[in-house]
């Protein structure tokens, strides 16, 4: 596999390329390095909306992102990454103020736990689909995240394993655009 030369090395643009023959899988390019990848259940899309499955076909700036502290000690990255709490919950429902936005609980509201009890938020970054400009179900929660055993896919996100993600890491800073094509 490729390196990428330097631990300081920032990368700018990760590209997420369609992986041939399956619509759920995909090439995640970070500077050389080419790795593998999940994405939504129903493929790519252009036209995102709330509950499709699909992972947008846009570039999205990498805001913020989670760690399941308990699980994990703090990787080496610049990013900044905000320890989960039982409490932490992300807002999925279209017609809520909150929409596409950390709440805590309690809260009714649809919404998914940021503190998973599986693994796939140990280590979640938040892309900046439909974060900064908002729009009523245009899609919320759309995040890199760790994997599912046997690469299933998402439900919109980019996945990736575990390995993988503390490896990139280091190369990744608040900005840096992740580009689905």
């Amino acid at each position: 596999m490729s390196r990428i030369t330097s631990p300081k090395q920032c990368v700018n643009t990760i590209l997420v390329r369609p992986a041939p023959g399956r619509k759920t899988r995909a090439i995640v390019q970070v500077g050389p390095l080419r790795i593998p990848a999940a994405i939504g259940r129903t493929g790519r899309t252009s036209n995102k909306r709330e509950g499709d499955g699909a992972t947008p076909i846009a570039a999205m700036k990498i805001l913020s992102g989670f760690l399941r502290g308990d699980r994990l000690s703090q990787p080496r990255t610049a990013l900044p990454l905000q320890r989960t709490r039982p409490a932490m919950l992300w807002c999925d429902a279209s017609g809520h103020p909150s929409y596409n936005r950390l709440v805590r609980a309690p809260f009714k509201p649809s919404h998914e736990e940021m503190q998973r009890k599986d693994e796939l938020y140990d280590i979640c970054l938040v892309l900046d689909w439909n974060v900064s400009a908002r729009r009523r179900n245009a899609g919320s929660a759309i995040f890199f995240h760790l994997i599912r055993p046997g690469y299933e896919p998402t439900a919109g996100c980019v996945a990736v394993s575990r390995q993988d993600m503390l490896r990139i890491l280091p190369h990744l800073r608040r900005g840096t655009v992740v580009r689905v094509l």
